[in-house]
């Protein structure tokens, strides 16, 4: 479809302020159609952690289809994904990925 932003009242419930403002930095920074990762989330979050803790943040993320999750990529690849069907976490991601047209075109 065509709906790229939610206006919608968003409850992150019980986390850390740290989760919250990566996040909400997600959120704010990263738009459809285009990925960023861990080590540049971290970076824009301006908390201080280490991309591995970014990691952890997308995996507690409770909202991931509002909140894009799938968008933060490891810097060699797609990195780890925990939503979908039990054990297709990263074929539902390179799906969402392929969606948004956001996967690098190949060389060949």
């Amino acid at each position: 479809g065509s709906l790229s932003t939610f206006d919608l009242p968003i409850d992150l419930g019980q986390i850390s302020a740290v989760a919250r403002t990566v996040l909400t930095t997600l959120d704010e920074t990263v738009e459809p159609g285009t990925t960023v990762t861990y080590g540049e989330l971290a970076r824009r979050s301006g908390t201080g952690i280490p991309a591995r803790a970014i990691g952890s943040i997308m995996g507690m993320n409770p909202l991931p289809l509002v909140i894009a999750c799938h968008r933060v990529v490891a810097s060699d690849g797609l990195g780890g994904y925990s939503g979908g069907r039990r054990g297709e976490g990263l074929a539902t991601k390179h799906w969402l990925l392929e969606f948004e047209d956001a996967l690098p075109r190949p060389l060949f």
